[in-house]
């Protein structure tokens, strides 16, 4: 029995430069930077070091209808907003309940459900806490309600492995698909988690930028003066299916998932191996699945959060992978815009993968000041044409527990 050829037929996202996919897209071509000054009383409240993040655009309370929205954690809200977008993009596909999956991921989960409930269990007691405080914050809840809302009966599924969820997501969504166990699956990720508390213990790690006086220029992925990631929030969801399917009803195909491959470092909980050892197995099952080789590969989505240490185990896993190739790639390290979305920040920058094939050009690095010399990739601040014939990219991610999940997409 052969393997089924698996394609992207729809995209949604809500994101920091962007209230939809295709808005999110333009601004990232364009260099917008979606960091700004958190316009919170909690900042000078709680006397924060770092009083910047990249808030996503559009809040899901005011796109979604008030009684829906007031059940859900924002976490979830962005992922219904993104998921509803995708699924409209993809045609409304007409599948069987269940043959319809859902792989969604978070890294985090409801933060603001259960600290808000923790604030009114101290302040009001317990008689004022919400029933439904236990369903908005369980890290399954985005899952649960993009699956109630489509009806899904194949199977609802939730990843949370820190910043590499939602890639993760799209492996998982593709194996899903592979062994038969649905026709369809809507996969994604989503973190709502600009919060005070998160704030705050990320700056007491050493892991944010502090330029509280210049946002926009901050998230510096591969700058030789970078100092930290930029939080983000936001989701990005991917209507998956077999080709079989989409064909059959006429379907529009982005692109090809092509392999993906998710590993272990077993190293540290936070630091990432230095020397990207389980980041370029990862790479390596992602390219073996699809069937590739290195020199196939057209074009690099990087995780590159624009922490010191990150960037550089990045680089030497890539080295690894590809050898001196890997200076002519063209390499975008996105969150340089979109700031870092944790547990969303994987299927956000899958769309940009697909959408950077589609349109056969590599988003720009924006914030590259001077160019780490131990990073010598082929990074630009504009975008960067990808030529013709058959295009080939992977999108890496990596997360806090030595967490690395990499997605291969091929041109359709």
């Amino acid at each position: 029995m052969s393997t089924p050829r698996i394609v992207v037929t729809g995209i949604g996202a809500s994101s920091p430069i962007g209230a939809t996919a295709p808005e999110s897209w333009t601004a990232l071509l364009e260099g917008v930077s979606g960091a700004r000054t958190l316009e919170h009383d909690w900042v000078s409240k709680y006397e924060l070091p770092v009083t910047f993040a990249a808030e996503a655009l559009a809040r899901p309370d005011t796109v979604l209808e008030r009684p829906e929205a007031k059940r859900l954690d924002p976490a979830s809200q962005f992922a219904l907003v993104a998921a509803r977008e995708a699924w409209a993009d993809a045609g409304t596909p007409d599948v069987a309940p269940e043959r319809l999956g859902v792989d969604f991921a978070t890294g985090i989960g409801g933060v603001w459900t259960l600290l808000d409930a923790w604030d009114t269990l101290r302040e009001k007691g317990p008689r004022r806490v919400m029933p439904m405080t236990v369903p908005m914050l369980m890290p399954n809840a985005a899952a649960a309600a993009v699956s109630m809302h489509l009806g899904a009966r194949a199977y609802a599924r939730t990843v949370a492995s820190a910043c590499a969820s939602s890639t993760e997501a799209i492996v998982n969504a593709l194996e899903h698909l592979r062994l038969g166990l649905a026709d369809v699956v809507i996969a994604g990720g989503t973190e709502s988690a600009i919060h005070p508390i998160t704030v705050a213990s990320f700056a007491s790690m050493q892991a944010l930028s502090r330029r509280n006086d210049d946002p926009s220029h901050a998230s510096r992925p591969y700058s030789v003066d970078r100092d930290g990631f930029v939080m983000g929030e936001g989701a990005a969801a991917l209507v998956l299916e077999t080709e079989e399917h989409a064909l059959a009803r006429g379907a529009t195909i982005y692109a090809v998932v092509a392999g993906g491959g998710v590993t272990a470092d077993s190293y540290h909980i936070t630091a990432p191996e230095p020397e990207g050892l389980g980041a370029s197995r990862a790479v390596r099952l992602a390219l073996e699945q699809a069937g590739a080789s290195v020199d196939d590969v057209t074009h690099i989505n990087a995780h590159a959060t624009s922490t010191p240490t990150g960037d550089i185990a990045e680089y030497r896993a890539l080295l690894s992978v590809f050898g001196d190739r890997i200076h002519d790639i063209p390499v975008s390290a996105t969150k340089g815009s979109t700031g870092h979305l944790l547990g969303g920040t994987g299927a956000l920058e899958a769309i940009f993968t697909i959408l950077a094939l589609r349109d056969r050009q590599a988003p720009p690095t924006i914030n590259l000041t001077t160019q780490d010399p131990d990073i010598p990739l082929r990074i630009s601040g504009e975008p960067i044409a990808l030529g013709d014939g058959p295009q080939l990219a992977i999108s890496n991610s990596f997360g806090f527990g030595g967490h690395n999940a990499v997605v291969a997409f091929a041109s359709a």
